[in-house]
């Protein structure tokens, strides 16, 4: 799913988003497992789910909702822990239940345990209906670096160099305040789930896609497994398709067209 910019694509993922958890919610009353990710790239679907929620059009209190990373290390109130990312920009201004967030704990003195506890925790709710994720410039899912397993599952990760530069936007642009280390779910959890939506933006992510959607699949750009899923569907903007051939774009948005005939 091709559209012209940023703020197109996170209003499409919102309300495919809105539309699986009303679909879901009146066809079954089990609640609807969420799977989420941190980062620049979702704070706009965010947004217009927070609107989407406070307008009544969708509600959050039978959902249950996985993050997919938390770095090791630093508090929970830290400004840059994922908790805190997730509480200001999505979870405190919506109807959900704070006990149906889950997170993973970079301070929980097994972290190995933790780890083992978060797959089963997953899986005593039944699996992940949606996984959102985002990609990293070098094509990592989560913190799956390049070289990472792609059967791999929830697990302690080092960052690597790359990781670390790209997130020093979050720290001051100060490398040494970086989290070298973080808890991960692996690219096995993330394909267990029933679908995942990959959201990608921008020139600099153009290079990750490239590899994730016309290159074959590559354990050092892991988010190109997701060719393997079922159900995967990536959602990006122009300017992110930079680096596809003229034929792969071309086809996508003919594909969109289509679909765009066939439901109205």
């Amino acid at each position: 799913m091709i559209k012209t910019d940023y703020s197109g694509m996170s209003e499409w993922v919102a309300h495919y988003v809105v539309q699986k958890i009303n679909n879901h919610k009146a066809e079954t009353d089990k609640p609807f497992v969420l799977g989420l990710p941190t980062g620049s790239t979702p704070l706009g679907t965010y947004k217009a789910l927070i609107r989407y929620c406070n307008s009544g059009n969708v509600s959050f209190n039978n959902v249950i909702t996985f993050n997919m990373d938390e770095y090791v290390g630093i508090p929970k109130n830290h400004s840059q822990s994922y908790h805190t990312f997730m509480w200001d920009n999505l979870f405190s201004k919506i109807d959900i239940e704070p006990e149906n967030v889950n997170i993973l704990d970079g301070n929980a003195p097994d972290l190995v345990k933790e780890c083992e506890d978060y797959e089963h925790k997953i899986n005593a709710y039944g699996g992940i209906d949606l996984f959102l994720g985002g990609i990293g410039s070098d094509g990592h899912i989560a913190f799956n670096e390049p070289g990472s397993s792609l059967s791999s599952r929830t697990r302690l990760k080092t960052l690597n160099n790359k990781t670390v530069m790209d997130n020093a936007r979050f720290f001051d642009e100060d490398t040494s305040q970086v989290p070298t280390v973080a808890l991960t779910v692996g690219v096995g959890t993330i394909l267990d789930a029933n679908e995942v939506l990959l959201l990608v933006s921008g020139h600099s992510k153009a290079l990750a896609l490239r590899h994730i959607i016309e290159e074959p699949i590559n354990h050092m750009w892991t988010g190109s497994a997701l060719q393997l899923h079922k159900k995967a569907i990536i959602v990006c903007d122009d300017d992110a398709t930079h680096e596809l051939r003229v034929g792969t774009v071309r086809y996508f948005k003919e594909l969109e067209e289509l679909n765009s005939v066939q439901e109205i």
